[in-house]
């Protein structure tokens, strides 16, 4: 009975860093999904809105752009910036059309193009960096980068699931220890 509390043990401790490992790991994310995303959208449905919406971004993640720097640039802006595509004082500008991007601290991020009427024709995106307190709770929606303006999205009933998983496996490695 021991040596099958001990293995219990072993396998809940391993499982739980590597929940905790998966969990914590940086991506990068390639705006849009895809190498030529950073444009004028042909409609609204193919706004870099509706992809940032659908997606989760973490603190520790970077963001990760590819277009051609002759013609456009990315430019991290103030909220304000964003709704009036005000190119003439960002927060950070990039053009070497490689951009990459870390996102280090919960809350909106704003971008517009820095070409010239770009922004205003739509190519700009908000992202919404979850706190550090719904890190493991990947399955909750994202708020909408359009009615950002409070605190992070709550915990749903998964991600208490989770964090109860989490509890068991931990109550277990202490049981085996005992």
């Amino acid at each position: 009975m021991a040596r099958f509390q001990r293995v219990v043990a072993n396998s809940s401790l391993l499982l739980t860093v590597a929940l905790l490992l998966g969990f914590s790991e940086a991506k990068e994310i390639l705006v849009g999904g895809k190498t030529d995303a950073w444009k004028i959208p042909s409609s609204q449905s193919d706004s870099l809105n509706n992809w940032a919406e659908s997606a989760r971004f973490r603190i520790g993640d970077f963001l990760v752009w590819k277009y051609d720097s002759q013609k456009d640039s990315v430019l991290q802006v103030t909220r304000e910036a964003y709704l009036s595509c005000n190119t003439s004082n960002p927060i950070e500008e990039y053009g070497d059309g490689n951009t990459k991007v870390k996102l280090d601290r919960s809350g909106a991020y704003y971008f517009i193009s820095g070409a010239e009427g770009h922004c205003v024709k739509g190519q700009k995106m908000i992202v919404v960096v979850l706190s550090q307190r719904h890190r493991y709770t990947g399955i909750s929606p994202a708020p909408s980068p359009a009615e950002f303006e409070g605190p992070a999205v709550a915990p749903t009933s998964a991600a208490t699931s989770l964090k109860g998983s989490l509890v068991v496996s931990l109550g277990v490695l202490l049981w085996g220890l005992f």
